[in-house]
């Protein structure tokens, strides 16, 4: 890839992780070593434990944001930062001498940030980082433990644990809120044809199936049609794919506008469609009038001399226990002799026809 194509995708990409992560390091390194410094006060910490404490808070979320996006690999190089974030976390630990609610905040919220960022195992690796900074802050602190948690240093934790917890779980909402969405429209593309808006063939399946069913029971009437364009092959050789598009999308209007509401159209594929109705078959056979008339008189503003039209083939559900391909198979056969007898016409299989 050329250097500007990773400049133009570098954004999208801190979207991602880095630039997720970091209003919520800077919220969380800000707040978090509040109560820290109310310790080292209290403890009348050494200079550099003051000097430690607000680089973590108000230095490093900035210098992690300018790694990550100076970085090639934003992503990746945000996955130090983040065990980086716990290994402060830990050191930051010893500094107060092991004062128990700051320390168990800290420890907690920077585990939880990390299972929150959604990298598979990162919390874990980061456990490690965390420990080794830990046990190497406690050895130049000497271990010194000063359990309690004073008054002042309890209510500037209330803070992090409060703001910060709603933070995040606002972002994590907003996140589940816009897969849900993208799963919505998954599903959409997954039961609609892309280019006519008609169901896909795979739900088209499921649909007629489910009123074979009900037909078998005695609830519904049912009733197949195969439409197929003629000479759709030489309208492409003659006026292109994006012609021979439109003339898709508008075939697929003209079955949407005629089918009757509870019908079920859709594109089997290449220019074949199909139309499973809950009427009986004479109904049918006016819908399948319908939708040839109104294919012929279809115009197409780039080719005004353009005219197209289809062949129909209407069926009802073969007797006994028949499937599902049984049915599509009866009304193709309609189909065929739809076209035998010249194209542009509607025929009913001879087992749909009245008595």
């Amino acid at each position: 890839m050329s250097e500007r194509g990773r400049t133009d995708h570098a954004p999208l990409r801190l979207q991602t992780l880095a630039g997720r992560v970091y209003p919520f390091r800077i919220l969380g390194m800000g707040l978090g070593v509040v109560p820290v410094m109310l310790v080292l006060y209290e403890l009348q910490a050494h200079p550099l434990a003051w000097a430690w404490t607000v680089f973590s808070g108000y230095a490093w979320p900035h210098l992690a944001w300018l790694h990550a996006r100076t970085a090639r690999d934003p992503n990746r190089a945000e996955l130090p930062n983040l065990t980086f974030d716990s290994m402060i976390a830990g050191s930051l630990v010893p500094l107060m001498h092991f004062t128990v609610l700051p320390s168990v905040v800290l420890l907690t919220v920077a585990t939880a940030d990390k299972v929150n960022s959604g990298v598979r195992g990162l919390w874990l690796r980061s456990l490690v980082g965390m420990g080794v900074s830990l046990l190497a802050m406690g050895l130049v602190t000497g271990f010194a433990v000063r359990a309690h948690t004073s008054m002042p240093v309890l209510l500037a934790c209330l803070p992090i644990l409060v703001v910060h917890t709603l933070a995040v779980s606002l972002s994590t909402y907003r996140l589940i809120r816009h897969v849900q969405k993208q799963n919505t429209r998954l599903d959409e593309l997954s039961r609609f044809d892309a280019l006519t808006g008609l169901e896909s063939r795979r739900h088209w399946q499921e649909q007629a199936s489910a009123l074979l069913q009900r037909h078998r029971a005695g609830a519904d009437s049912a009733t197949l049609l195969l439409v197929d364009i003629d000479h759709f092959k030489a309208i492409n050789d003659r006026c292109g794919h994006a012609t021979g598009d439109d003339v898709l999308r508008g075939i697929a209007d003209v079955i949407r506008h005629a089918a009757p509401v509870g019908s079920h159209a859709g594109r089997l594929g290449g220019d074949e469609f199909a139309i499973a109705l809950s009427v009986p078959v004479h109904e049918a056979h006016v819908v399948a009038e319908e939708i040839r008339a109104g294919v012929a008189t279809l115009g197409f503003a780039e080719w005004p001399e353009l005219r197209c039209t289809v062949s129909v083939g209407v069926a009802t559900p073969p007797p006994d226990n028949a499937t599902l391909r049984d049915w599509t198979e009866a009304a193709d056969r309609a189909l065929y002799r739809a076209k035998a007898q010249g194209r542009n016409v509607v025929i009913a299989a001879v087992e749909a026809l009245p008595g």
